[in-house]
């Protein structure tokens, strides 16, 4: 049997539709399966997109988000009952709910949010009420009940299973009134992953997601922790960021261990990159991240 199994999960409902929905098919027809251990284990669609910011939450499409993140959860469950490890290509940042409420049902999981963006937003602070600039805080418990309680079970992911790598955002996110990190939450901004280096950081990252008190961990990429100059296919650009080097030692190093146990990528928007040079390299440091899962699956 296959290891790996490909979800789609084109969700604009927590952004809006400027691209990142035509993502998995970009990656497929970039070579992102050429050579993995993949199989494509479907696609789940959203509802309509809806413009108008939801007088009670204050969020852009948030009954669409709840029931879409059922459906996603289901999809994923399926997956790792099956006993295969699920990557789910979005779609925007909103689609962590649903992986994280298939985790939630099995149990307390972990999380290693890679970032350009700590996303931690409450909608008051949110210009445009979009969730992919708050799924960091929904997931903790932060936020309109009917984002944060799925199913009753929240919230998804308890302060210290999360570990925010890589985020350059900080001055921007309080100049906004985004509200701060809870202090149990561990975060390693840009300047801490350099400091130590990015293999090092992350491995200091697992480390902690995998201390005992867990079922293992998720590893949430948002692309927009690659540098500006490598990645400008991004709705929300910004400095900085990590290298294509780096984010390949920092995959390795997470999806190699034991207790990953799932994998999405999101925000990367094609329409931004016309000659598709951009995908084309996207799927090869994916892939490379996925060979070190499926050679972990061999031993």
């Amino acid at each position: 049997m296959r290891k790996l199994a490909i979800i789609e999960a084109p969700s604009v409902l927590g952004l809006r539709p400027s691209g990142v929905q035509e993502l998995p098919e970009a990656l497929f027809d970039a070579g992102l399966l050429v050579g993995l251990d993949a199989v494509r284990a479907g696609r789940v669609e959203p509802s309509a997109y809806d413009p108008t910011r939801d007088a009670d939450t204050g969020i852009l499409n948030p009954h669409g988000i709840a029931e879409y993140s059922v459906r996603l959860a289901d999809a994923v469950g399926g997956v790792l009952d099956a006993g295969r490890f699920p990557v789910v290509l979005g779609g925007d940042c909103s689609i962590l709910l649903g992986n994280l409420l298939a985790l939630r049902r099995r149990g307390r999981h972990g999380l290693l949010f890679l970032d350009g963006h700590t996303d931690f937003y409450q909608p008051p602070a949110e210009p445009a009420g979009e969730v992919a600039s708050m799924e960091l805080a929904l997931a903790t418990g932060r936020g309109p009940r009917l984002l944060t309680d799925l199913e009753g079970r929240g919230p998804l992911l308890r302060d210290e299973d999360v570990v925010a790598f890589g985020f350059r955002d900080a001055a921007e996110s309080a100049e906004a009134g985004m509200q701060p990190l809870p202090a149990h939450l561990h975060a390693i901004d840009l300047d801490g992953v350099r400091a130590t280096g990015a293999t090092t950081a992350a491995r200091q990252a697992v480390d902690r997601l995998t201390d005992g008190t867990g079922a293992g961990f998720w590893v949430h990429l948002d692309v927009d922790v690659l540098d500006d100059s490598l990645m400008p296919a991004v709705d929300y650009r910004q400095p900085g960021g990590l290298t294509w080097e780096e984010l390949e030692g920092v995959l390795h190093t997470a999806l190699s261990d034991p207790g990953a146990v799932g994998l999405d990528v999101t925000i990367f928007n094609p329409r931004l990159d016309p000659d598709g040079r951009i995908a084309a390299r996207l799927a090869e440091c994916l892939r490379r991240g996925l060979a070190a899962r499926t050679d972990h699956l061999r031993d």
